[in-house]
Protein backbone atom coordinates (compact mmCIF):
# COMPACT_ATOMS: atom_id res chain seq x y z
CA UNK A 1 0.00 0.00 0.00
CA UNK A 2 1.78 3.82 -0.88
CA UNK A 3 2.11 5.62 2.14
CA UNK A 4 -0.66 6.89 4.29
CA UNK A 5 -1.80 10.52 3.97
CA UNK A 6 -2.19 10.48 7.89
CA UNK A 7 0.29 10.82 9.84
CA UNK A 8 0.94 10.13 13.73
CA UNK A 9 0.59 13.55 14.05
CA UNK A 10 -2.25 13.78 12.72
CA UNK A 11 -3.75 11.58 14.84
CA UNK A 12 -2.60 13.61 18.17
CA UNK A 13 -4.51 16.15 16.55
CA UNK A 14 -7.72 13.89 16.24
CA UNK A 15 -7.45 12.53 19.75
CA UNK A 16 -6.91 16.25 21.06
CA UNK A 17 -9.92 17.51 18.91
CA UNK A 18 -12.46 14.84 19.98
CA UNK A 19 -11.43 15.42 23.74
CA UNK A 20 -12.08 18.98 23.03
CA UNK A 21 -15.14 18.60 21.46
CA UNK A 22 -16.53 16.12 24.39
CA UNK A 23 -15.74 18.38 26.82
CA UNK A 24 -17.35 21.49 25.28
CA UNK A 25 -20.52 20.31 23.36
CA UNK A 26 -21.06 17.35 25.04
CA UNK A 27 -20.35 17.12 28.86
CA UNK A 28 -21.60 20.94 29.48
CA UNK A 29 -25.13 19.09 28.18
CA UNK A 30 -24.96 15.58 30.15
CA UNK A 31 -27.57 15.32 33.18
CA UNK A 32 -29.22 18.05 32.00
CA UNK A 33 -31.32 17.02 29.10
CA UNK A 34 -35.42 17.53 29.22
CA UNK A 35 -37.26 14.96 27.07
CA UNK A 36 -38.24 17.22 24.37
CA UNK A 37 -34.30 17.12 23.60
CA UNK A 38 -34.13 13.81 22.25
CA UNK A 39 -35.64 13.20 18.85
CA UNK A 40 -36.46 10.19 17.59
CA UNK A 41 -34.38 9.00 13.77
CA UNK A 42 -35.20 5.35 13.39
CA UNK A 43 -36.84 3.90 15.88
CA UNK A 44 -37.14 4.43 20.19
CA UNK A 45 -33.99 3.32 20.59
CA UNK A 46 -32.24 5.24 17.81
CA UNK A 47 -32.53 8.89 19.17
CA UNK A 48 -30.32 12.19 18.86
CA UNK A 49 -29.90 15.02 20.96
CA UNK A 50 -28.28 18.18 20.61
CA UNK A 51 -25.41 17.21 22.23
CA UNK A 52 -24.52 14.89 19.00
CA UNK A 53 -25.26 17.25 16.28
CA UNK A 54 -23.04 20.36 18.10
CA UNK A 55 -20.26 17.92 18.86
CA UNK A 56 -20.50 16.54 15.12
CA UNK A 57 -20.48 20.17 13.70
CA UNK A 58 -17.06 21.52 15.82
CA UNK A 59 -15.35 17.71 14.90
CA UNK A 60 -15.56 18.14 11.17
CA UNK A 61 -15.39 21.84 11.02
CA UNK A 62 -11.79 21.54 12.56
CA UNK A 63 -11.52 18.51 10.35
CA UNK A 64 -12.34 20.13 7.11
CA UNK A 65 -9.90 22.95 8.21
CA UNK A 66 -6.71 20.71 8.37
CA UNK A 67 -8.07 18.12 5.78
CA UNK A 68 -9.86 20.03 3.17
CA UNK A 69 -9.18 17.52 0.94
CA UNK A 70 -10.70 14.35 3.11
CA UNK A 71 -14.26 12.88 2.59
CA UNK A 72 -16.13 13.53 6.16
CA UNK A 73 -18.46 10.97 7.04
CA UNK A 74 -20.25 11.83 10.39
CA UNK A 75 -23.28 9.83 11.48
CA UNK A 76 -26.07 12.84 11.76
CA UNK A 77 -24.63 14.25 8.44
CA UNK A 78 -25.55 10.49 7.13
CA UNK A 79 -28.98 10.26 8.66
CA UNK A 80 -30.00 13.19 6.33
CA UNK A 81 -27.73 12.56 3.39
CA UNK A 82 -27.10 8.43 3.52
CA UNK A 83 -25.55 8.84 0.04
CA UNK A 84 -21.72 9.82 2.08
CA UNK A 85 -21.35 6.45 2.69
CA UNK A 86 -20.88 5.71 -0.79
CA UNK A 87 -17.83 7.46 -0.28
CA UNK A 88 -15.83 5.10 1.87
CA UNK A 89 -14.29 2.73 -0.56
CA UNK A 90 -12.51 5.09 -2.90
CA UNK A 91 -11.56 8.28 -0.91
CA UNK A 92 -7.93 8.68 -0.93
CA UNK A 93 -8.75 10.13 3.33
CA UNK A 94 -12.03 9.66 4.84
CA UNK A 95 -12.96 10.12 8.23
CA UNK A 96 -15.63 8.38 9.83
CA UNK A 97 -17.07 10.26 13.10
CA UNK A 98 -19.65 9.19 15.69
CA UNK A 99 -19.72 12.45 17.74
CA UNK A 100 -22.09 10.74 20.57
CA UNK A 101 -22.13 7.19 20.68
CA UNK A 102 -24.24 5.59 23.40
CA UNK A 103 -26.86 8.37 22.83
CA UNK A 104 -29.77 6.15 24.63
CA UNK A 105 -27.39 6.09 27.88
CA UNK A 106 -26.28 9.36 27.30
CA UNK A 107 -29.76 10.88 27.90
CA UNK A 108 -30.87 8.43 30.68
CA UNK A 109 -28.48 9.96 32.60
CA UNK A 110 -25.78 6.92 32.30
CA UNK A 111 -21.97 7.60 32.34
CA UNK A 112 -21.75 5.31 29.77
CA UNK A 113 -20.69 6.96 26.45
CA UNK A 114 -17.66 7.89 24.10
CA UNK A 115 -16.67 10.03 20.62
CA UNK A 116 -15.26 7.88 18.27
CA UNK A 117 -13.73 8.44 15.00
CA UNK A 118 -11.69 6.22 12.07
CA UNK A 119 -9.40 7.20 9.23
CA UNK A 120 -9.50 5.22 5.83
CA UNK A 121 -7.57 5.40 3.26
CA UNK A 122 -8.65 3.73 -0.23
CA UNK A 123 -11.42 1.98 2.28
CA UNK A 124 -8.73 0.69 4.89
CA UNK A 125 -9.38 1.81 8.49
CA UNK A 126 -5.60 3.23 8.93
CA UNK A 127 -6.54 4.86 12.42
CA UNK A 128 -8.71 5.44 15.06
CA UNK A 129 -9.59 7.23 18.41
CA UNK A 130 -12.11 6.43 20.70
CA UNK A 131 -12.35 9.29 23.78
CA UNK A 132 -14.48 8.38 26.90
CA UNK A 133 -15.92 11.70 27.67
CA UNK A 134 -16.39 11.35 31.41
CA UNK A 135 -12.79 9.62 32.39
CA UNK A 136 -10.81 12.10 30.03
CA UNK A 137 -8.78 9.81 28.12
CA UNK A 138 -8.70 8.56 24.57
CA UNK A 139 -7.79 4.82 23.56
CA UNK A 140 -5.76 5.00 20.02
CA UNK A 141 -4.77 2.44 16.99
CA UNK A 142 -2.78 3.11 14.23
CA UNK A 143 -2.56 0.48 11.63
CA UNK A 144 0.54 -2.15 12.35
CA UNK A 145 1.74 0.33 14.97
CA UNK A 146 -0.82 -1.17 18.04
CA UNK A 147 -3.35 0.14 20.47
CA UNK A 148 -2.72 2.31 23.73
CA UNK A 149 -4.78 4.20 25.57
CA UNK A 150 -3.92 7.75 26.68
CA UNK A 151 -4.78 9.96 29.66
CA UNK A 152 -5.44 13.42 29.87
CA UNK A 153 -2.45 14.05 31.44
CA UNK A 154 -0.69 12.19 28.56
CA UNK A 155 0.17 8.84 30.32
CA UNK A 156 -0.08 5.69 28.35
CA UNK A 157 -0.38 2.24 28.38
CA UNK A 158 -0.45 -0.28 25.60
CA UNK A 159 -3.80 -2.61 25.09
CA UNK A 160 -4.31 -6.74 24.61
CA UNK A 161 -6.74 -8.61 24.15
CA UNK A 162 -7.11 -10.84 26.86
CA UNK A 163 -5.82 -14.69 26.44
CA UNK A 164 -7.93 -17.26 24.56
CA UNK A 165 -10.18 -19.39 26.97
CA UNK A 166 -13.30 -22.08 25.82
CA UNK A 167 -16.80 -20.78 25.43
CA UNK A 168 -17.89 -21.54 28.04
CA UNK A 169 -15.42 -19.15 29.90
CA UNK A 170 -15.98 -16.38 27.85
CA UNK A 171 -17.30 -12.96 28.98
CA UNK A 172 -18.97 -11.62 25.87
CA UNK A 173 -21.20 -8.36 24.29
CA UNK A 174 -23.44 -9.69 22.18
CA UNK A 175 -26.11 -7.48 20.55
CA UNK A 176 -28.95 -9.17 19.04
CA UNK A 177 -31.51 -6.82 19.06
CA UNK A 178 -31.02 -6.18 15.08
CA UNK A 179 -30.71 -10.08 14.26
CA UNK A 180 -33.43 -11.09 11.52
CA UNK A 181 -36.03 -13.80 13.26
CA UNK A 182 -36.23 -16.44 13.79
CA UNK A 183 -32.36 -15.73 13.78
CA UNK A 184 -32.43 -13.72 16.93
CA UNK A 185 -34.64 -15.61 18.61
CA UNK A 186 -32.21 -18.60 17.98
CA UNK A 187 -28.98 -17.01 18.82
CA UNK A 188 -30.61 -15.84 21.75
CA UNK A 189 -31.44 -19.71 22.50
CA UNK A 190 -27.62 -20.21 22.81
CA UNK A 191 -26.62 -17.32 24.71
CA UNK A 192 -26.20 -19.79 27.54
CA UNK A 193 -23.53 -21.62 25.97
CA UNK A 194 -21.29 -18.41 26.78
CA UNK A 195 -19.65 -18.14 30.61
CA UNK A 196 -21.64 -14.22 30.53
CA UNK A 197 -23.26 -12.09 28.04
CA UNK A 198 -23.56 -7.97 28.50
CA UNK A 199 -24.83 -5.52 25.79
CA UNK A 200 -23.80 -2.07 26.81
CA UNK A 201 -25.55 0.08 24.38
CA UNK A 202 -22.39 1.46 23.60
CA UNK A 203 -19.97 0.28 21.43
CA UNK A 204 -17.11 2.95 21.99
CA UNK A 205 -16.79 1.00 25.67
CA UNK A 206 -17.54 -2.28 24.57
CA UNK A 207 -14.74 -2.65 21.91
CA UNK A 208 -12.60 -0.51 24.23
CA UNK A 209 -13.36 -3.18 26.89
CA UNK A 210 -12.03 -6.00 24.45
CA UNK A 211 -8.39 -4.54 23.60
CA UNK A 212 -8.12 -4.11 27.13
CA UNK A 213 -8.62 -7.61 27.65
CA UNK A 214 -11.47 -7.28 29.77
CA UNK A 215 -14.25 -8.94 27.17
CA UNK A 216 -13.57 -11.80 25.45
CA UNK A 217 -15.94 -11.73 22.31
CA UNK A 218 -17.91 -9.57 20.40
CA UNK A 219 -20.60 -10.20 18.52
CA UNK A 220 -22.70 -7.42 16.53
CA UNK A 221 -24.84 -7.37 13.16
CA UNK A 222 -25.84 -4.07 12.48
CA UNK A 223 -22.58 -2.53 10.60
CA UNK A 224 -22.62 1.41 10.56
CA UNK A 225 -18.98 2.62 10.04
CA UNK A 226 -19.26 4.61 12.67
CA UNK A 227 -20.22 2.49 14.88
CA UNK A 228 -17.65 -0.44 14.09
CA UNK A 229 -14.59 0.64 12.29
CA UNK A 230 -12.99 2.70 15.19
CA UNK A 231 -13.27 -0.29 17.22
CA UNK A 232 -11.93 -2.99 14.69
CA UNK A 233 -8.98 -1.66 14.38
CA UNK A 234 -8.49 -0.78 18.06
CA UNK A 235 -9.38 -4.40 18.82
CA UNK A 236 -6.83 -5.84 15.75
CA UNK A 237 -4.25 -3.37 16.88
CA UNK A 238 -4.30 -5.02 20.36
CA UNK A 239 -3.89 -8.15 19.13
CA UNK A 240 -7.37 -9.76 18.59
CA UNK A 241 -9.57 -11.45 15.37
CA UNK A 242 -12.47 -10.53 13.65
CA UNK A 243 -14.26 -11.52 10.46
CA UNK A 244 -18.09 -11.42 9.49
CA UNK A 245 -20.24 -13.98 10.35
CA UNK A 246 -19.14 -16.23 7.38
CA UNK A 247 -15.66 -15.52 7.80
CA UNK A 248 -14.95 -13.19 5.29
CA UNK A 249 -12.77 -9.72 6.07
CA UNK A 250 -15.01 -6.43 7.47
CA UNK A 251 -13.94 -3.26 5.60
CA UNK A 252 -15.66 0.06 7.11
CA UNK A 253 -18.18 0.15 3.49
CA UNK A 254 -19.89 -3.06 4.96
CA UNK A 255 -22.76 -2.63 6.75
CA UNK A 256 -24.66 -6.04 6.54
CA UNK A 257 -22.68 -9.85 7.21
CA UNK A 258 -22.70 -9.49 11.41
CA UNK A 259 -19.37 -9.06 13.17
CA UNK A 260 -17.57 -11.43 15.76
CA UNK A 261 -14.44 -10.30 17.39
CA UNK A 262 -12.25 -12.82 19.57
CA UNK A 263 -8.75 -13.10 21.18
CA UNK A 264 -7.88 -15.37 17.68
CA UNK A 265 -9.30 -17.22 14.83
CA UNK A 266 -9.91 -20.55 16.77
CA UNK A 267 -11.69 -18.69 19.31
CA UNK A 268 -13.56 -17.18 16.60
CA UNK A 269 -14.71 -20.35 15.29
CA UNK A 270 -15.89 -21.66 18.70
CA UNK A 271 -18.24 -18.42 19.10
CA UNK A 272 -19.48 -18.48 15.76
CA UNK A 273 -20.30 -22.30 16.04
CA UNK A 274 -21.91 -21.34 19.70
CA UNK A 275 -24.13 -18.75 18.55
CA UNK A 276 -24.63 -19.72 14.90
CA UNK A 277 -24.52 -22.91 14.77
Amino acid sequence: MPASPFTSDDLAFLGSLLATAAREEIMPRFQTLHTVDRRRKTSSFDIVTDADEACEAAVLTALRARHPEAVLIGEEACTRDPALLDAIDDAELAFIVDPLDGTKNFANGLPLFGTMASVTVRGEVVAAAIHDPVRADTAFAIRGEGAWIESATGTKHQLQVAPAVPVDKMEAIVGTNFLPEPLRSEVNARLSRLGMTNWFRCAAHEYRLAAAGDIDALFYNKLMPWDHAAGWLLHREAGGYAAHHDGSAYRPAHRTGGLICTADRASYDAVRAALLG
